[in-house]
C-alpha cells in the first residue's frame, strides 16, 4: 500500500504528521504550505492509496481548484484533509475534510485511532501543547503521563524545530522518529537544537527591548532576523500592548513578512488581516490569537498604522 503525507513544518504539523506515519507506515512525506498544495497535488506522479493532508490552511484564492483536484482524487485515493485553520467557503462538506477547532495532532489520532497504538496520544499532546490547543480531550490523554515529562519533551521539540528552521530533511528525520514514539531528547541533535534555540531567544528578547516601537493598540519590531513568532510575542509584553507584530524583510520579493500574535483582548486576528492585509496589496489570516500576513514593502508603515486601527 503506497501513502503519501503532506504536512506543515512547525510542532502541530510534525506531530500529526507523524501520527498519520505513524498508522501508514509506508508513507511518503513533504513539508508543503496553503499557496503551494495545489501545485504539489497538480504534479503527484504516480497513484496512491492514501493521500493524507495535515495542518495546512486553505489558500482563499486557490480554493476552488483545490477543491475540484481533491474531489478527483478521492476518486481514486484515500484523500483525509485535517485541519483547524479557519476556511474561506462556509459549506466545506466534503467526505475528505475533517474540520474542527483543536490541533491537528489531536485530529489526526481521533481520526486514524484504529491504526495506532494507544500510547501515540503522547505525540499529539506534544503538537497540541505546540499550537496552544490543550483540549478537554488532551487534558485528559495528559493524565496518563507525567505531565512535567511531556511538557519537557514538548518544549524540546518546539524549541528544536524553532532552530531548525527551513531544514526539510532534519524535520522529516524528527518526524519519522516521533512516529515511532521516540522521546523528542532521544532524537539526534534536537535537544542541542533547543538549548541553541532558548539561548538565541534570550538575546531575540533584549534586541526587541531596544527596537520595539508602540502605536495605540499594538507595538511593533522591524528584522529582528528569526523567531518572528517569538520576537512578536515579546514586542506585545515590553511594549505593553493588546498584540505584537513582527516584521521581516525579504529582499528578493521586496515584501515583508510578518507575524502577529494576540496578547490580551478578544479581537480576532484572523479575520482582521484577511480584510486589512488585501486592501494594502498583500495577504493574511491564521488564528484568532495568532496570525501572518505578507505586506509589499512600500505599504508596511500604511498597513501597520491601519491594523492598529483594526485592532482597536
Amino acid at each position: 500500500m503506497s501513502s503519501i503525507i503532506f504536512t506543515h513544518g512547525d510542532c502541530d504539523g510534525i506531530c500529526a504528521g507523524a501520527v498519520a506515519k505513524s498508522a501508514f507506515p509506508d508513507s511518503k512525506v513533504f513539508f508543503t504550505s496553503p499557496v503551494s498544495l495545489l501545485g504539489e497535488l497538480n504534479n503527484l506522479a504516480g497513484n496512491y492509496d492514501n493521500i493524507v493532508i495535515c495542518d495546512i490552511a486553505i489558500d482563499e484564492k486557490t480554493s476552488p481548484q483545490l477543491k475540484i483536484k481533491l474531489n478527483e482524487l478521492d476518486t481514486e485515493s484515500n484523500v483525509i484533509y485535517m485541519d483547524h485553520h479557519p476556511v474561506p467557503e462556509k459549506n466545506y462538506n466534503k467526505s475528505w475534510f475533517h474540520h474542527d477547532n483543536c490541533s491537528s495532532s489531536e485530529q489526526a489520532y481521533r481520526i486514524l485511532e484504529r491504526k495506532l497504538s494507544r500510547d501515540m496520544r503522547r505525540v499529539a499532546i506534544y503538537g497540541a501543547i505546540g499550537d496552544f490547543s490543550e483540549t478537554s480531550l488532551i487534558k485528559k490523554w495528559e493524565r496518563d503521563w507525567d505531565t512535567r515529562t511531556l511538557y519537557f519533551y514538548a518544549g524540546t521539540l518546539i524549541q528544536g524545530i524553532t532552530h531548525v528552521g527551513r531544514d526539510y530533511d532534519y524535520k522529516r528525520r524528527i518526524l519519522d522518529a516521533l512516529s515511532g514514539d521516540t522521546p523528542p531528547p532521544e532524537i539526534a541533535g534536537l535537544l542541542e537544537s533547543a538549548v541553541i534555540a532558548s539561548r538565541k531567544e534570550e538575546g531575540i528578547k533584549d534586541d526587541v527591548r531596544h527596537k520595539v516601537v508602540k502605536l495605540k493598540n499594538l507595538a511593533y519590531v522591524q528584522d529582528i532576523n528569526g523567531y518572528m513568532s517569538k520576537a512578536a510575542i515579546y514586542a506585545a509584553s515590553i511594549g505593553n500592548a493588546n498584540v505584537g507584530v513582527s516584521c521581516e524583510y525579504r529582499s528578493q520579493k521586496h515584501v515583508y513578512d510578518i507575524s502577529i500574535r494576540r496578547r490580551n483582548g478578544d479581537m480576532d486576528l484572523n479575520t482582521i488581516l484577511r480584510r486589512v492585509a488585501p486592501y494594502h496589496g498583500g495577504t493574511g489570516g491564521g488564528h484568532p490569537f495568532a496570525a501572518g500576513a505578507r505586506i509589499p514593502e512600500k505599504e508596511l508603515e500604511a498597513f501597520l498604522y491601519n491594523l492598529d486601527e483594526a485592532i482597536g
